[in-house]
């Protein structure tokens, strides 16, 4: 089981920590939200948790929850520019479905 970062993802991580002048990582998971069922979960870890699952890629280090990792297993998580817009792109190889607005999936 694993979960991965490209380099351009590892390398905003590394920034916003940076930014924020601390945490050892993030925490990615899923949330019951949307038409589709789940929703992605992001936020800054300072603190592991004791059941998290750590993934390093790129010099950075990714936490799951082992309940999210379910859902998760195998995604790769991507930092795209397109034009004005940027933001995180989840390469879920676990996906049925997606909502409309990409906002939610089910597997």
């Amino acid at each position: 089981m694993a979960v991965s970062m490209t380099p351009s993802a590892a390398e905003h991580v590394r920034q916003q920590l940076s930014n924020r002048g601390k945490g050892i990582g993030i925490r990615l998971g899923v949330r019951t939200s949307g038409c589709s069922g789940m929703a992605y979960t992001l936020e800054f870890v300072d603190e592991a948790q004791k059941d998290d699952h750590a993934f390093e890629s790129h010099g950075e280090v990714v936490y799951i929850d082992p309940k999210s990792l379910t859902y998760l297993n195998g995604t790769e998580l991507d930092y795209v520019k397109e034009g004005l817009n940027e933001g995180f792109t989840f390469n879920n190889p676990n996906v049925k479905d997606e909502c409309g607005c990409g906002e939610s999936f089910h597997v």
